[in-house]
């Protein structure tokens, strides 16, 4: 049995909390406003992504609820809007994850199929993986046990039938399964369908058939008492946008986020966002009271927060810092930066790291933004194509969201499962255009609507060939009209 205590962390900060007495205005040069902007972004940011998972109804991929399952069994399309840049082809599985009260067990069916991986993050951002087929997962059944310090009655002991246990940062995770369908294969592709719609989620009480006791000294509540949606969104405080966030009720979510997340004393990013949350009030322990939370200029932070988004998403744009960070995104705590965290959870949250896959973003020939106003091309030849071993694709957002541009095809990337057509020599021609070109199949077409809109391709390469990547040339998309 693997044993894995991992420590994800919170590197936010910011001001205007609830403490247990009136406060004074807190007044911050634009420097400090700006630090702290990005020290908190991702952790406005994934309360509203893990929140919109749980229980955003208008999310196709929503769970209902915390301690809910919801797998969709087709590729995702323009409706999904809970997350920037999300996959168009894999399956997703998506686990809302709540440790408040007992330990929560996922358990897995084998997959017939070259790509699955788990993907586990907290509100502070930190991804980690701790099942995937590139570690030799997923050909059997298995269990995983999630608990965080804070999960009443366990300690982390070994449970008989339980594969791994995993220690999380926070009380409130997303556990997100990613399966490569085989789209083309109609007996895999109905084999996988099949199982990820099969896997399940029980606290451990359930998972132990109702007996007592994990440990004699420490009893478990063996009794549940699942919430309605209702019941279980009044536990949090309004989620929605993350620039609402900032200017409205930044102090509340984050005295929140801080009390539900674990903090390590030898961790720099995580005491350099209590030292900058301590002056608000906001530390683990307090409560927030609105009536006596410090005052401050919300439009102003929203401000500071815009320009952020701004120039991160500018930097995608940038192919040498691109190129510079491309193995150096999506790590466990204590393998990134904060100021490149930061910067993902505006371009785009939770994905996975380097030998999982790489995002390469393309860059245009004459280094300009996309513009739907224009058609563009990608060329390769065989010898040009990803060295990806599991898959590669290639897909098409509107670049200030990150969403899939609206098609009555319904086609918004080019792969192995979202369609493709290679040519004679092995190669392939993309074409993003509002017109089909004859001589392009409909597999290798991204439709557009013509107008005044930017946008950005992004590939995605599964379980790369790492030593073939250092010499591979990542395409450069052309303007054609």
């Amino acid at each position: 049995m693997k044993k894995f205590t991992t420590t994800l962390t919170l590197a936010s900060g910011i001001f205007f909390t609830g403490l247990a007495q009136a406060a004074e205005p807190v007044v911050l040069t634009s420097k400090q406003m700006d630090n702290l902007v990005m020290r908190a972004y991702p952790y406005v940011a994934m309360f509203n992504v893990n929140n919109k998972f749980a229980l955003d109804e208008s999310n196709p991929l929503a769970t209902g609820g915390y301690n809910q399952y919801h797998a969709n069994t087709t590729l995702a399309d323009h409706t999904l809007k809970a997350i920037a840049r999300p996959n168009n082809d894999t399956l997703y599985g998506v686990a809302m994850v709540d440790v408040t009260e007992q330990p929560v067990i996922m358990q897995f069916p084998a997959f017939d199929s070259n790509y699955v991986s788990l993907m586990v993050t907290a509100y502070d951002h930190y991804v980690n993986i701790p099942m995937s087929v590139s570690q030799g997962d997923f050909s059997e059944p298995a269990n995983i046990l999630f608990y965080s310090e804070r999960t009443p009655g366990y300690d982390g002991a070994p449970i008989e039938g339980i594969d791994q246990v995993f220690e999380v940062s926070g009380d409130f995770i997303s556990a997100a399964l990613r399966v490569m369908p085989h789209m083309v294969e109609p007996d895999r592709l109905a084999a996988n369908q099949a199982a990820i719609t099969s896997v399940s989620l029980k606290t451990l009480p359930e998972f132990l058939d109702k007996q007592s006791a994990v440990t004699a000294s420490s009893p478990l509540d063996v009794t549940t008492n699942p919430l309605s949606l209702e019941e279980d969104k009044a536990r949090f405080p309004n989620f929605g946008s993350d620039f609402e966030i900032f200017e409205q009720r930044f102090v509340e979510v984050m005295q929140f986020v801080v009390n539900h997340t674990t903090f390590d004393a030898n961790d720099a990013a995580d005491q350099a966002l209590l030292k900058a949350l301590a002056p608000l009030g906001v530390k683990p322990g307090n409560i927030f009271d609105a009536k006596d939370a410090a005052a401050i200029d919300g439009v102003a932070l929203r401000k500071a927060a815009q320009r952020f988004a701004t120039s991160s998403l500018a930097k995608i744009g940038d192919a040498q810092f691109v190129a510079n960070n491309l193995d150096d995104i999506f790590l466990p705590k204590g393998e990134i930066s904060p100021e490149l965290l930061a910067l993902l959870s505006v371009v785009g949250p939770i994905g996975v790291p380097a030998q999982e896959a790489l995002y390469p973003q393309l860059i245009t020939e004459d280094k300009q933004v996309m513009n739907a106003m224009n058609d563009y091309e990608i060329v390769m030849t065989a010898d040009e194509l990803p060295p990806a071993k599991a898959f590669w694709s290639l897909t098409l957002y509107d670049l200030e969201n990150g969403f899939f541009i609206p098609n009555e095809q319904k086609k918004y990337s080019v792969g192995e499962n979202a369609g493709y057509k290679l040519d004679e020599n092995g190669g392939i021609r993309i074409v993003v255009s509002a017109e089909r070109p004859e001589d392009v199949p409909v597999e290798n077409w991204l439709p557009i609507q013509r107008g005044d809109i930017d946008m950005n391709t992004q590939m995605r390469l599964y379980i790369p060939d790492l030593d073939k990547y250092e010499n591979w040339s990542t395409p450069t998309v052309r303007r054609i009209k």
